[in-house]
């Protein structure tokens, strides 16, 4: 509604990482002083639209939009194609103050918008202020001495460094997807696994072994996630393998949420079933003791609310 008073959140929160929580928690804190919190989303990521270059997602829109909802945020979806050759002026008059009547902003220090990303904070700061628009600008924040960015995890986790991507994350990199009948080839070598595909569009993690943690009706259970082609029986087709341990039933055809908390060994083609199955239990005592500190503290993406002055 028009005469909804809101704090609105700008950019582009792929992962709503560390660096998203730290701007989505400020708007989130305006709520303390009468405003709405909403973040404004896009159609399509603005590099995929720009480039036709296929994004890989950290986390499905779907599970990004519900952790909003929940957090309390209003979604005000835009077309990318509409905005992107605005000026800031026409951005600021036209979106912000007649569609969204937003009376505080918040952003990142380097955000950019408008026609060939010509919009910055400055010019956000210039246009905003000839409507009394309030803009907050939060800092650079790193972990471990690196700027926390999209395109900065996208890599750690496709290098298999899951630990580092998890700590800018703010929380265990994980996916949802439905088990479906596999080759049965894991309850031969004596650990049955769940089968699942990754999400359409999500990143790609390294081949190889992790420990994970799996969430099944809310109760967490520490296991062993393959993410591969499995070279030894010499697949061809990429999918998460998971061998939950201590948990025992039918998982076929339901959703279950998989974690990955350390990675353990690359992908591997070994000679035999035999060899292989003396590497899987070398890789069920690894996960298991990783994952023990882990037990009821792997979670997905959260945001925290700052606290605001009024």
């Amino acid at each position: 509604m028009i005469n909804t008073k809101r704090a609105v959140a700008l950019g582009y929160f792929d992962g709503l990482h560390t660096g998203h929580a730290e701007v989505l928690g400020k708007a989130l804190g305006a709520a303390d002083c009468g405003l709405v919190p909403a973040v404004m989303l896009f159609d399509v990521p603005p590099t995929e639209a720009v480039t036709g270059i296929k994004t890989e997602r950290l986390l499905s829109d779907n599970e990004r939009d519900s952790v909003l909802k929940r957090s309390g945020f209003e979604l005000l979806y835009v077309s990318f194609k509409e905005l992107r050759d605005m000026s800031p002026r026409e951005f600021v008059e036209d979106v912000l103050c007649r569609r969204f009547n937003a009376c505080e902003v918040f952003c990142g220090f380097n955000y950019s918008f408008g026609k060939n990303g010509e919009g910055n904070v400055e010019s956000l700061k210039t246009e905003c202020a000839r409507f009394g628009i309030n803009v907050n600008v939060s800092g650079c924040v790193t972990v471990d001495g690196e700027t926390v960015s999209s395109s900065a995890i996208r890599k750690l986790i496709s290098d298999g460094d899951i630990e580092r991507a998890n700590k800018m994350l703010g929380y265990s990199f994980g996916f949802t997807s439905s088990v479906f009948s596999g080759d049965h080839r894991g309850r031969l070598l004596g650990a049955p696994t769940i089968n699942q595909y990754l999400p359409d569009g999500l990143v790609t993690p390294k081949f190889g072994v992790y420990a994970a943690v799996a969430d099944i009706n809310g109760t967490l259970y520490s296991g062993v996630t393959n993410i591969g082609k499995r070279p030894t029986f010499d697949g061809v087709s990429l999918r998460s393998e998971t061998f939950i341990l201590g948990f025992d039933g039918d998982l076929y055809g339901k959703n279950v949420t998989v974690r990955l908390v350390s990675f353990i060994r690359g992908e591997m083609k070994f000679p035999s079933a035999d060899t292989l199955k003396e590497q899987i239990v070398r890789d069920e005592r690894a996960a298991a003791m990783r994952t023990e500190k882990y037990q009821g503290k792997v979670c997905g993406a959260k945001i925290k609310k700052i606290k605001k002055k009024c």
